[in-house]
């Protein structure tokens, strides 16, 4: 499981944040406990997060309520986009509009002269496959990290082209997306979900 962070004055904002290190606003702690609250019932193996505050700190309600103590790796942090950071999106559509637009359109930038999404992807996805093969048979991994880096790790682990990542929509904050294994490899279950995963009954199972 794949789970985002809570909310930021940044989101607020409307700030991209990159691997800026923002603190949880009051409304982010709150949806972190709502969430744990829920999530905790998986009864998860093992916590994962990136070592930025936000993560950390959403990662922690949940080890609070398990035991599970959080491992916090450098590897899951978000995106880093240099001078894009800080910065609303309007205004990095009106000073790098062209460089905006490529990216939207799928195209790999270096967006602010930061990483591209391919290279997040090969330093988050190797650390969340690490971890997943410390799991018991059967075992609950909880990654806890941040919307850029969980769509291009799952882009990556379920094989899809670098070009079409922007197919998964974005992540609510403390929202999470359900990966599971099956003879074909991993398998996106959901994505962007606030309710616990429910068994898939019938022929696609």
């Amino acid at each position: 499981m794949l789970w985002r962070h809570g909310q930021t004055a940044w989101n607020v904002e409307n700030r991209f944040q990159g691997s800026t290190d923002i603190d949880l606003t009051a409304e982010g702690v709150a949806q972190a406990r709502r969430s744990a609250q829920m999530l905790a019932r998986l009864r998860p193996d093992a916590i994962i997060a990136s070592d930025l505050r936000r993560a950390r700190d959403t990662a922690a309600e949940l080890a609070t309520l398990t035991g599970v103590e959080a491992q916090h790796y450098t590897e899951l942090r978000e995106t880093y986009a240099g001078v894009w950071q800080g910065l609303t999106h309007d205004e990095i559509m009106a000073r790098y509009g062209e460089e905006y637009a490529a990216w939207k359109r799928g195209e790999p930038v270096r967006r602010g002269g930061g990483e591209l999404e391919t290279e997040v992807a090969e330093r988050a996805a190797p650390c969340v496959e690490r971890s997943v093969e410390k799991l018991p048979d059967n075992g609950v991994l909880v990654v806890v990290s941040h919307g850029g880096t969980i769509r291009t790790t799952i882009g990556r682990l379920i094989g899809l082209d670098p070009g079409s990542w922007e197919a998964l929509g974005g992540l609510s904050n403390c929202c999470w997306s359900v990966l599971g294994w099956s003879v074909r490899g991993w398998r996106l279950l959901e994505h962007n979900a606030s309710s616990l995963p429910a068994p898939v009954i019938g022929d696609d199972t």
